[in-house]
């Protein structure tokens, strides 16, 4: 396989967190009591706001509803990033389009674009947790059809012009106008996916950008996935999107330092979701095949991250890469540390290296 079109539109560096509850630094990983939620989403904020400071793209905040994650209402927290910083754009990671409304998700988006100065994305997704379903009294057995109605009601709403629309799960729409109105006349708005080629063929129906959740496997098996949403664009006479991708990680000065911090969490992590799926035990062996050139997990020094970034950007045909930089109970000191290194020594690399003459990759 060979380079896609990546050059065609400014590549982005970015950083996304699922809000993960995290425990205070301890002699011992998993040893100490870990922090509040709301000391966790307080750190969150002091994240964001290092990020914007060494200037990183994209800050993006996920939806959840569950006790190891702190953030169930990101634009709330959206809300105080904004405030706080100047430059770096800011989005949902994804917003679980599914149990939520699609007018109040826009409004609550159009609400953060006026306090950052336009600098409000949404991802739209299904999620890969479904706790929001019974939370808020849906039936898991709706999942397709509450997502493909709602993404169509969102579409319609992002238009500068009244609504008029009629659905099954919903109260029609008839001549409605939805505030506030983004000063751009619209929000910019993705499809986060994570495998479906359902949902791919549906973000280009939309013309909205791709965003693709690579958090296990390998990158290059998505390759197909890029180029169907490029073929897809092209059949609806869409223009040409962006593709962005975004998989779990952590930069520290060495390969060996990164793997050996964030070995204890992601195994903590990984096998409290497998309790819970029915996953056999997590092992070292699977740790550092994930964490390997071909894998989707971005761990080691800077020079490895960045070399492993381009290396996918250019499988895909990608423009941007969000980095899911929390991981289980990882200390917020560690994730600081790796917020420094990410967007001062990864980024630049990777730009400087996509700036130059693409090399063909096999993969």
């Amino acid at each position: 396989m060979t380079d896609q079109p990546a050059a065609t539109f400014p590549i982005q560096l970015g950083l996304d967190t699922f809000g993960d509850v995290t425990e205070p630094i301890s002699g011992t990983p998993l040893a100490a009591t870990p922090l509040t939620h709301a000391q966790s989403i307080r750190n969150l904020v002091d994240q964001a706001v290092l990020a914007d400071q060494i200037g990183l793209d994209f800050i993006g905040v996920g939806e959840h509803h569950r006790v190891d994650f702190a953030v169930s209402a990101p634009e709330v927290v959206l809300g105080a990033i904004a405030a706080r910083t100047t430059n770096i754009r800011m989005g949902s990671a994804v917003t679980v389009l599914s149990s939520d409304d699609p007018v109040r998700v826009y409004e609550r988006f159009a609400t953060v674009d006026a306090l950052s100065n336009g600098r409000a994305e949404v991802i739209l997704g299904r999620g890969s947790f479904t706790e929001s379903f019974p939370l808020f009294g849906l039936d898991l057995a709706d999942y397709e059809e509450l997502f493909e109605e709602k993404i169509n009601l969102f579409a319609e709403v992002l238009h500068d012009a009244p609504v008029t629309w009629n659905g099954n799960k919903r109260g029609p729409l008839t001549d409605q106008w939805v505030y506030p109105r983004p000063e751009s006349g619209t929000l910019k708005t993705w499809v986060g996916v994570g495998g479906s080629p359902q949902s791919v063929v549906r973000a280009a129906h939309y013309g909205m950008p791709l965003f693709l959740a690579i958090i296990g496997g390998q990158p290059a098996q998505f390759a197909p996935f890029a180029d169907l949403y490029r073929r897809a664009l092209a059949q609806f006479e869409q223009p040409l999107q962006p593709i962005a991708m975004h998989s779990p990680g952590f930069v520290a000065a060495t390969d060996e330092e990164a793997l050996e911090i964030l070995y204890p969490y992601q195994e903590a992590q990984t096998n409290q979701l497998g309790r819970e799926r029915g996953w056999p035990p997590y092992s070292r062996e699977q740790y550092l095949a994930t964490a390997g050139p071909e894998g989707a997990l971005y761990v080691g020094s800077p020079e490895t991250v960045a070399t492993k970034i381009v290396r996918n950007l250019r499988i895909l045909g990608a423009s941007r890469f969000d980095l899911r930089y929390s991981m289980g109970l990882l200390p917020h000191e560690h994730l600081l540390s790796s917020i420094g290194l990410y967007g001062r020594e990864v980024a630049p690399m990777v730009r400087e290296m996509m700036a130059a003459a693409p090399e063909p990759i096999a993969g």
